[in-house]
């Protein structure tokens, strides 16, 4: 079972996420898109890489990563993407570490966009890995479709626990909040949060990840 997921910044303003279980040298990182921030966390921390989970095209650091260790790729069906070896469509399922990451497609920022999902009944240890899908405060970059298919993809956050920790991988939050005060400049629980989160990056915290009850209480996934 997950028990573990550290970000590990990377360029200027993204994160590779290492998860990890108790008791076990072996990290899966999701959305590679460097590999020399990975590298330096698996030597570091004397941790194995098992595998590589991608929802779309955040793979700059695959080809060298997958020379240096053993590797099992899994991501979207995508010939943009040749080191993928395992293709995950709507519906499918991957292992991690015990449990079952079950797979949401979610395009619109890239045409080629998955989620992995793992759901506990128990809303200890539900987790989406949403990529670029949803951001703390926002949704991401268009590039491949038109809003209505953002707002169809994000649809699927509700029906996922409030509890679900919402693994995304751009540190825009600060960014965002001067668009979520505009649009949204009463809502309390949005100025409680900013002040949080300035604390943390004065400090050279992220302020991710977030969780999808955090996100329907403090900005616009809401969708009503």
């Amino acid at each position: 079972m997950i028990s573990a997921i550290h970000p590990i910044p990377a360029f200027t303003d993204n994160y590779i996420c290492a998860t990890s279980e108790a008791d076990s040298r072996q990290v899966c990182v999701v959305d590679l898109g460097d590999e020399q921030p990975a590298v330096e966390y698996l030597e570091s921390n004397d941790r194995q890489l098992s595998s590589i989970l991608i929802t779309h095209q955040h793979t700059g650091g695959i080809q060298a990563l997958t020379k240096r260790y053993f590797w099992r790729v899994a991501g979207p069906r995508s010939s943009r993407v040749k080191e993928i070896r395992e293709f995950k469509p709507e519906g499918d399922s991957t292992p991690l570490f015990g449990q079952s990451l079950f797979i949401i497609e979610t395009p619109c920022h890239t045409l080629y966009h998955i989620a992995y999902c793992a759901e506990d009944e128990n809303q200890i240890d539900s987790i989406i890995f949403c990529g670029d899908t949803f951001l703390a405060t926002d949704c991401s970059w268009l590039f491949a479709g038109l809003a209505k298919i953002t707002h169809e993809s994000l649809g699927e956050a509700p029906i996922l626990l409030t509890k679900t920790r919402a693994c995304c991988i751009h540190e825009y939050t600060m960014a965002n909040f001067q668009f979520a005060t505009v649009a949204d400049a009463e809502n309390d629980a949005l100025i409680e949060r900013i002040e949080l989160e300035k604390t943390k990056r004065v400090i050279k915290q992220p302020t991710l990840f977030s969780n999808i009850e955090l996100e329907l209480a403090k900005n616009l996934l809401s969708l009503q």
